[in-house]
């Protein structure tokens, strides 16, 4: 069953999520940005979710303004080298997680509507997808091409340039380059990780992820230039594979996460390492309750939130009151603000059909 209400603000139907976070909150609604309801759908953010949407968002920005320094550094010392050429597309590539970040936070604010009953969420999937297809497709290039100049013995140059006078080897600056772009990415993966477990956003935490392997990139580079400065013409070549290959490796794995998202896999944490804990939650008070003979539950991640179906059994085939499923219900809603949509079916049996593996070890799990 679902418990829904009269929204009064809104005049349609409102679920028991928004009841619910007020409640727990105690917030008004005018809490968010500058006086804008900050939610994710239905869903009014909690304070310590709006504080980390906010700081999100303001080091997405940040992020931005730093990539757009350092691509523009970094493209006038770019000479001949393949190394600095792979570091520079890398840098190029690190926009899209963030512009995805920024515009699916805007686009999720939507409440659901007819044609989109289930809400925009999905948005962050998309997001998340554009930007691992165009992470892989880029690696497997500067893969194929580092590794041909490899092959073929393409011995790079690199020339001088003049400045204040003096004519200085251009790798000296190249090198600059890449240690000065290197150790901000370092602090905004560090904070961005936190927003992301905050907030439970994979595209936050695939940008952090991103970030955190950048210093990498700029320090491959750095040895590349410096092999050729020493006669080492094979070590640009050799860098720019370990840089394609870091942005290969960054891209497979957010492809997967994304397609699996997308195809309604189990829901996880935000990192993806296990089953999300709110599963095992949720069956748990469902299956104490007396009135409940056996409970279990399939859980859609939608992007941020949660939808939840909870199967239930009732004891000695006896249905509950409305009442009586309403109070479970919103129990449950309120265990976490990332359940956002709940509904709780009861059922002579629990349908294998709709909950696999219960047969073998009693649970979807």
């Amino acid at each position: 069953m679902t418990a829904r209400r009269k929204d009064p603000e809104h005049g349609h139907p409102q679920d028991g999520r928004d009841r619910g976070n007020d409640e727990n909150t105690g917030k008004s609604g005018n809490g968010g940005n500058g006086g804008t309801q900050a939610r994710f759908g239905h869903t009014r953010l909690p304070a310590e979710q709006e504080q980390a949407l906010r700081r999100g968002v303001k080091f997405e920005w940040i992020t931005l303004a730093f990539l757009t320094v350092s691509t523009g550094m970094v493209y006038l010392v770019l000479g001949n080298s393949q190394a600095m050429k792979a570091a520079w597309i890398e840098d190029l590539l690190s926009f899209l997680p963030p512009i995805a970040f920024l515009v699916a936070t805007r686009i999720i604010r939507r409440r659901p509507s007819e044609r989109h009953p289930y809400g925009y969420h999905r948005a962050v999937g998309v997001a998340h997808l554009v930007a691992a297809v165009a992470l892989t497709v880029m690696g497997g290039y500067l893969i194929v091409d580092s590794g041909l100049g490899l092959i073929t013995g393409e011995h790079p140059t690199i020339g001088g340039i003049e400045l204040f006078g003096q004519t200085f080897w251009l790798g000296w600056l190249m090198i600059i380059a890449m240690l000065l772009t290197a150790a901000p990415p370092v602090y905004l993966g560090r904070v961005k990780m936190k927003l992301a477990k905050a907030l439970h956003d994979k595209v936050l935490y695939a940008d952090a992820d991103m970030n955190k392997a950048d210093w990498m990139t700029a320090l491959a580079a750095a040895v590349g230039v410096a092999g050729i400065g020493i006669g080492w013409w094979w070590a640009d070549a050799v860098a720019a594979l370990v840089i394609s290959v870091s942005i290969l490796r960054d891209g497979i794995k957010n492809l997967r996460g994304a397609v699996a998202g997308l195809m309604d896999a189990r829901a996880t944490t935000y990192d993806g390492s296990a089953p999300d804990p709110l599963f095992h939650s949720i069956d748990d008070y469902l299956q104490d309750l007396h009135w409940v003979s056996a409970a279990r539950s399939r859980v859609r991640d939608e992007g941020h939130v949660f939808h939840v179906e909870s199967f239930i059994v009732p004891a000695a085939g006896n249905l509950p009151s409305l009442q009586v499923l309403e109070e479970a219900r919103g129990t449950c809603v309120g265990m976490d603000w990332k359940i956002q949509d709940m509904v709780i079916i009861p059922v002579a049996e629990l349908p294998a059909e709709f909950l696999p593996g219960i047969t073998s070890t009693g649970g979807e799990r």
